[in-house]
C-alpha cells in the first residue's frame, strides 16, 4: 500500500474518534454536600483612581472646571471673558489674593465699561459643557470680594451655547471689600437635556471683582452636599461591592515626592483645601477628599481598604527608611485615627468637626502602591517601619504589602494583572497550587486589555474566565477589583483603556466586563463545594459556590470559543427544588461592545431552566458568560 494512503487510513479512526468526542457533552458533577472551603465574604469590590477624569469631571459632581484657578494652561479652555462692543473688561489670575491660606489664587475681573444692556464678566466652559436637565435645581457658591460697592450685583447664569439665552439665572447682591462666601441656586425650566451650556458671571457696572472656588452642583446621590453623581453611584451599587480601595494607586504616590496624596490637605472646608497635581496630566480639586471617600463607602455599604502613602513617587524618588520616613509613618497613624478615633482623640475630634461624629471601621490598610517599581530595594525597610508602628497601635487591622517582602510577613499581598484574553485563559489556574501558608491575596487591579474606551466582549470573556479561578481559590484570594473603573469618553478625557464604566456629562453605560462582574458578584455563595469537569473544550471555564443561608448553588460557566458546548450537569448531595434560572451574557463576536449611544447592546438575559431530577442537559452558546442559580431546598 502506498505510504500516503496508509497515513490517511491510519488517521481515519482518530479523526472519527475526535468528532465523536467533540459531539459528546462535557460532564460536570457538583457534590453539594462536600464543601472544600469558605468563600471570602469580601471577594468582590472596587478599586478607584483619579485617572480618565474619574473624580473631577466624573464621579465628583462639581460642574465648574478649574474652580480655584490652579490648572495649567487654563486660559485657553476653562475661563474666558464675556463682553461686547459696548462693554470692556480684562481678566487675570491674581496669585496674591485669596480667601484662605490654602487658596491664594483668584480670578481678577476688571470692568472698564458695562451696563445692564451690555454686561461684562467671565464664562466657565465646565467639563465638556454643563449637562443640564429640565426642571432641575442646581446649587452653587463662590468666594468673592469687590473694590467698590458701585460694581453692583453679580448675575449668575447657565447659558445655552447655541441660543445664547440663559436657561437659569439668579443674582448675588453687591459684594463687600472682604472675602466672603456667597451661595445661590439655579432652576431650569422645560428645556431639553443637553451639555451644550456654560456658566456666566457678569456685572452691569465698572469696578474690580475677585472670585475663586466657584461651584455649581446638580442633585447628588442621597443629596449629599459636595457629593457624587447619582448615575455613577447607582452603577457601582449594582455591582454589589464589598469594599473600596482608595484614594487610588498612582494618585496616592504622585509623580514626585512633593505630589503625594497628603490627606490632611483634603479634609475640612473646601476653602482650606489647597488642591494638588495628579499624575495623569490634570489638577485635582480635592473636593473628593478623605472624608468623602469614607462617606462613599458608607453610602454603598462597603468596607474601606485604605491605602496610605509609603514614601515612593512614580519618578522613582523615594524616602529611605528611618528618620526621614518617620513623619510619613506618623501621618498614616493620624489618618487611621481620623477615621476610627473617638472625639477624645486629636484626629477623631477633627472628623467630628468635619461633620461625621461616628467613627468608621478600617479593616484593611495598604502600605503604598505598586512598590515593585521601586528598584532601590527600599520597600522592604519602608514596609517594616510602617508595619511595626501600625500593628503596635492597631493590631487588628490587616496590613497589605504591594510587593513581596522579607522583613515582615504581611497579612495580605496585592497582586496586579493586566493581560490579554488569551493570557487570562491560560492563567485561570494561577492560584490553584499557591502556598496557603503565606499571605492572603488581594488582586487589587486586573483587566483584560482589549477594547476602547471601555472593554469589549472579548475582554469580558477574559475577565470572567479569570474570575472563575479567583472564586475557586477564594480561601486564598480574599479581595479582587477591576481597574480602572471610570472613563470620561469626551475627547481628551481618556488616559487609559479599557475601562469598566464610560460616561459623558449627561449619561453613562456599563461595558460588557461591567455586566460580567456585576453578574458574578451578585451571585456568590459562602462555600466552594467539590466539583469536577471533564470533556470540555479548552476555552470552557467554570466555578461553583453554594450559599447556605437560602440553599442556592451558583454555577458560573464561560464559553470563550465560537462554538456551543454541551454539558451534562449533575448535582449530588442536594435535593433540588423548583425551577432554576439561567442568566446569560452573550455577544455574536468578541468585538461586540456597549457604547454611550448604544449602552445596552450586551446585557444579561434571564430565562428559567428545569432539572430532571439531579440532572440538566445544557448547551452553552459560543461567546457566552452564564450563571445558573440552582435552588437546593
Amino acid at each position: 500500500m502506498n505510504r500516503c494512503l496508509r497515513t490517511v487510513f491510519a488517521l481515519v479512526p482518530l479523526t472519527i474518534a475526535s468528532l465523536l468526542n467533540a459531539q459528546s457533552p462535557a460532564q460536570l458533577t457538583i457534590h453539594a454536600n462536600q464543601p472544600l472551603h469558605a468563600v471570602s465574604p469580601t471577594l468582590y469590590g472596587l478599586m478607584t483612581e483619579e485617572i480618565n477624569y474619574s473624580y473631577d469631571g466624573g464621579l465628583y459632581a462639581e460642574m465648574v472646571r478649574n474652580r480655584t484657578l490652579r490648572d495649567g494652561g487654563w486660559e485657553q479652555q476653562d475661563w474666558t471673558l464675556v463682553q461686547n462692543s459696548a462693554a470692556g473688561a480684562a481678566m487675570s489670575v491674581d496669585k496674591t489674593s485669596g480667601p484662605s491660606a490654602a487658596l491664594t489664587n483668584s480670578l481678577k475681573l476688571t470692568v472698564m465699561t458695562a451696563s445692564p444692556e451690555s454686561p461684562a464678566g467671565v464664562r466657565n466652559n465646565g467639563f465638556w459643557g454643563y449637562a443640564l436637565r429640565p426642571d432641575t435645581t442646581y446649587s452653587g457658591s463662590l468666594f468673592a470680594k469687590a473694590d467698590t460697592s458701585a460694581l453692583g450685583a453679580l448675575t449668575v447664569s447657565l447659558v445655552n451655547n447655541v441660543t445664547g439665552k440663559a436657561v437659569a439665572s439668579t443674582t448675588i447682591p453687591a459684594m463687600g471689600a472682604d472675602w466672603k462666601r456667597y451661595s445661590f441656586t439655579l432652576k431650569t425650566g422645560a428645556i431639553e437635556p443637553s451639555a451644550a451650556n456654560h456658566l456666566e458671571l457678569t456685572v452691569a457696572h465698572s469696578g474690580t471683582l475677585w472670585m475663586t472656588l466657584v461651584s455649581v452642583f446638580p442633585p447628588t446621590y442621597r443629596n449629599r452636599p459636595n457629593g457624587n453623581r447619582i448615575d455613577l453611584m447607582e452603577k457601582m451599587a449594582a455591582m454589589h461591592p464589598q469594599f473600596l480601595r482608595f484614594p487610588g494607586g498612582n494618585y496616592l504616590e504622585g509623580n514626585r515626592l512633593a505630589d503625594w496624596y497628603d490627606w490632611k490637605k483634603t479634609i475640612g472646608p473646601l476653602v482650606d483645601r489647597p488642591t494638588h497635581p495628579s499624575p495623569w496630566s490634570y489638577h485635582s480639586s480635592d473636593g473628593l477628599g478623605l472624608l468623602e471617600f469614607f462617606e462613599w463607602c458608607e453610602d454603598l455599604h462597603m468596607k474601606p481598604v485604605l491605602a496610605v502613602y509609603a514614601g515612593y513617587a512614580l519618578q522613582h524618588e523615594y524616602i529611605a527608611p528611618g528618620k526621614e520616613l518617620a513623619p510619613y509613618v506618623q501621618d498614616a497613624l493620624d489618618e487611621i485615627e481620623y477615621a476610627t478615633g473617638g472625639p477624645d482623640t486629636k484626629w477623631g475630634a477633627e472628623r467630628v468637626r468635619d461633620g461625621h461624629p461616628a467613627p468608621f471601621a478600617v479593616p484593611y490598610v495598604e502600605i503604598g502602591n505598586e512598590d515593585e517599581f521601586d528598584k532601590s530595594g527600599s520597600y522592604d525597610g519602608r514596609f517594616a517601619q510602617f508595619y511595626d508602628a501600625l500593628k503596635a497601635k492597631y493590631p487588628s487591622i490587616q496590613l497589605i504589602a504591594t510587593t513581596p517582602v522579607k522583613s515582615r510577613k504581611p497579612d495580605v499581598l496585592d497582586d496586579h494583572y493586566y493581560k490579554s484574553a488569551e493570557e487570562f485563559f491560560a492563567d485561570t489556574h494561577h492560584y490553584d497550587k499557591a502556598d496557603r501558608n503565606g499571605p492572603k491575596i488581594f488582586v487589587g487591579e486586573y483587566a483584560t486589555m482589549e477594547g476602547t474606551p471601555t472593554s469589549d466582549f472579548g475582554a469580558a470573556l477574559g475577565d470572567a474566565a479569570w474570575l472563575t479561578g479567583l472564586e475557586r481559590n477564594s480561601d486564598l484570594v480574599v479581595m479582587a477589583s477591576y481597574a480602572p473603573m471610570f472613563v470620561n469618553v469626551n475627547p481628551g478625557g481618556m488616559q487609559w483603556h479599557p475601562d469598566l464604566i464610560g460616561y459623558d456629562g449627561l449619561s453613562s453605560y456599563g461595558s460588557p466586563s461591567y455586566y460580567a462582574l456585576a453578574l458574578f458578584a451578585g451571585h456568590i455563595g459562602d462555600t466552594v463545594p467539590t466539583s469536577t469537569l471533564s470533556g470540555a473544550g479548552p476555552r470552557v471555564f467554570y466555578s461553583v459556590t453554594e450559599r447556605h443561608s437560602d440553599g442556592k448553588l451558583f454555577l458560573k460557566l464561560v464559553n470563550a470559543g465560537p462554538q456551543a458546548q454541551s454539558v451534562s450537569i449533575r448535582v449530588d448531595g442536594a435535593a433540588l427544588h423548583g425551577a432554576a434560572q439561567l442568566i446569560r451574557l452573550h455577544a455574536a463576536t468578541p468585538a461586540a461592545t456597549n457604547t454611550l449611544e448604544h449602552p445596552r447592546q450586551i446585557v444579561p438575559v434571564t430565562t428559567p431552566v428545569t432539572f430532571s431530577g439531579a440532572m440538566l442537559m445544557h448547551s452553552i452558546p459560543g461567546n457566552s458568560i452564564e450563571v445558573l442559580e440552582i435552588p437546593t431546598r
